[in-house]
């Protein structure tokens, strides 16, 4: 029979699952590939003045800007995410990198309205391939530590967010050149994606570590409700904060 003692350490090794510590240089450099993702799209909004002097846009249209990035960066997320549940892909995160490489170069040298919204729209797709699976790989890397790891990962995304305009208003909105000047942000995204290349190494090593059978079931967020309006309700109240906070440049 087995003893009180060493039931309690065969649940403990339960809840720890196969990677028992956290592994602080995947989250750090997670966190800071998640701070040069944000800062890229937080480009978008911030030049909305200078492309509305070059391009001479109109309201309507700088609005049709706003849509086709919000359309690949946050709807095309959850079928990311669905697919990579089941398919995880190690080096999709570099690879999603890559469609915000060609976004900005493309976005520095857009002449027409039409090219604008191809270039957001390969940035946004960056940004929903990214999400995704740099939350499972900080998942993976914290130990069972989940909170504290989603935590240093959203460290990264909100300075990233407030660093975007700040760069914007130095190296772009002073220059009458400013819109060519984007693409110096290609650098970012070529820092991002060495970071993101090593980073899978580590993730296809420890992949086939991380088996199903051996994770602990998490527990419900909210009892008598299903996962999925959960995860719904999450998502909308995280829409409209985001929404709340925003403000049109001037």
């Amino acid at each position: 029979m087995t003893s009180a003692p060493e039931m309690a350490v065969a649940d403990t090794d339960t809840v720890k699952g196969p990677i028992q510590r956290t592994v602080f240089s995947v989250l750090l450099a997670i966190s800071f590939s998640h701070l040069l993702n944000d800062t890229m799209q937080s480009l978008i909004p911030s030049i909305y003045p200078l492309l509305k002097k070059s391009l001479d846009l109109n309201f309507s249209q700088l609005g049709l800007v706003t849509f086709c990035f919000q359309l690949t960066a946050s709807l095309l997320q959850p079928f990311v995410g669905l697919y990579t549940d089941k398919r995880p892909k190690p080096f999709s995160l570099a690879a999603g990198m890559c469609f915000t490489l060609g976004g900005l170069i493309l976005l520095s040298k857009a002449g027409e309205f039409a090219v604008v919204l191809i270039a957001v729209a390969l940035i946004g797709m960056g940004s929903a391939v990214f999400h995704p699976e740099a939350s499972r790989l900080a998942w993976m890397a914290s130990g069972g530590r989940r909170g504290m790891a989603q935590s240093i990962f959203q460290l990264g995304g909100n300075a990233g967010s407030s660093l975007g305009p700040l760069l914007a208003a130095e190296l772009i909105a002073p220059y009458a050149n400013g819109q060519s000047r984007i693409a110096w942000f290609a650098l970012f995204a070529l820092l991002a994606i060495a970071v993101l290349v090593r980073i899978g190494v580590w993730y296809r090593h420890n992949l086939n570590k991380r088996r199903k059978k051996d994770e602990p079931p998490l527990p419900a967020l909210a009892p008598g409700m299903s996962q999925t309006r959960v995860l719904i309700a999450f998502a909308f109240c995280s829409f409209l904060y985001s929404q709340s906070i925003f403000t049109w440049p001037a």
